[in-house]
């Protein structure tokens, strides 16, 4: 952020709400202001003032996390909450099945957002939770949501910083173009290493009643423990029950409060 944007007072609020991911979910005052690029006073004031109210707490050791008023507000986005409670007991089944860890997954802006994360105690060393965000070019989770989204939307992403998690992550456009295009035609996403060594990735389309995918299905697993001819078949039976659980009883409605959420 640079003085010629000038910012707004609410810019500077969604900034520093916005410097908190999975991966710094904790932060000191200085790495807010500088994440946000504010300056410390600006961040001093700003961050008082959302900690009031409630929308960060402040630790013992001076660091800031979000606060329960965040996640209050959260939770009252109702129709993406909706397709998690839907879809829970077919992903309880998946996990049950196949002992391995079990994502559900919607797109948001350029990242995939998990609805709900099934882990499996000594499963794949891959940092996931409900309400945490990715990447889409590093999972097979957002792989899967852009080879379904429209040209517009696949080279607007392609156009973002691709960053790599491993030394394996794919950050060539032209590579993810191809690797995008074998996915619409086989159905599903695999992938190996791409955010962590040792780690398979793979996620099948949740589709709406016209076809278009609103969300993913998705597992990882340990590679040296499982292939990816064993988990492709229960991974999509359990992408086409939930797709069936959502296209009724009212399914136009359901897609579209989904993909307005």
């Amino acid at each position: 952020m640079t003085s010629s944007s000038k910012p707004t007072a609410a810019g500077r609020v969604l900034a520093i709400l916005d410097t908190f991911t999975d991966r710094h979910d904790s932060l000191t005052l200085s790495s807010i202001a500088r994440r946000a690029g504010l300056t410390l006073p600006t961040a001093h004031r700003l961050v008082g003032e959302l900690t009031e109210w409630g929308a960060l707490h402040r630790q013992a050791d001076g660091e800031y996390t979000i606060g329960l008023k965040v996640l209050e507000l959260g939770s009252l986005a109702g129709h993406r909450l909706r397709l998690k409670q839907l879809a829970h007991p077919y992903l309880h089944g998946l996990h049950h099945a196949t002992n391995t860890n079990i994502h559900l997954s919607v797109s948001i802006q350029q990242d995939v957002l998990y609805l709900e994360s099934m882990l499996t105690p000594g499963g794949a060393p891959v940092t996931s939770r409900f309400g945490g965000r990715w990447p889409m070019h590093a999972t097979a989770t957002g792989r899967v949501l852009l080879a379904a989204g429209t040209p517009e939307e696949l080279e607007a992403s392609l156009r973002q910083p691709l960053m790599a998690y491993s030394p394996h992550t794919v950050t060539d456009p032209d590579g993810l173009r191809q690797l995008l295009a074998e996915i619409r035609q086989r159905g599903v996403a695999v992938a190996y290493d791409q955010i962590a060594t040792g780690v398979m990735a793979l996620a099948a389309p949740i589709t709406g009643p016209h076809g278009r995918a609103v969300a993913a299905v998705g597992i990882t697993a340990p590679k040296d423990r499982f292939t990816a001819h064993q988990l492709i078949p229960p991974l999509m039976t359990t992408a086409r029950r939930i797709s069936t659980a959502l296209n009724g009883p009212d399914p136009d409605l359901a897609e579209h409060e989904l993909r307005s959420a």
